[in-house]
């Protein structure tokens, strides 16, 4: 199972294995107050797909086809995520404000693609 979770979220035990999937370290959040195994900055949208993208849900469905594909160049970014999703539950952690239209959301649909 692949969950999401806003890092400003207190973790609960049924979380598992808990990555931060931004590129960007989550604003206000301290190394000490968020409980993570990694931080996979590599498997976020680049910099200049997320600048283009700028939480615009009306850029949705397009940021979501080139997130793809810069995740299809980069198994290796994700891979571990995957490989922990075989294992047990995943929370991929974002920090984002929308709930619906960001990173998190997209690699989590991605991810259990790959993992059916």
């Amino acid at each position: 199972m692949i969950k999401i979770k806003r890092a400003y979220e207190s973790p609960e035990p049924g979380d598992g294995i808990r990555f931060l999937v931004d590129r960007f370290w989550p604003r206000g959040v301290t190394k000490d107050t968020i409980t993570i195994a990694a931080w996979l900055k590599d498997a976020a949208p680049s910099k200049p797909l997320c600048q283009w993208f700028g939480h615009d849900a009306a850029k949705w469905d397009e940021f979501r086809r080139r997130y793809t594909a810069e995740l299809d160049e980069h198994p290796a970014a994700w891979q571990p995520i995957l490989d922990a999703a075989r294992q047990g539950t995943v929370t991929l952690v974002y920090g984002a404000r929308d709930t619906e239209h960001n990173n998190a959301v997209a690699l989590q649909h991605y991810l259990e693609t790959k993992h059916s």
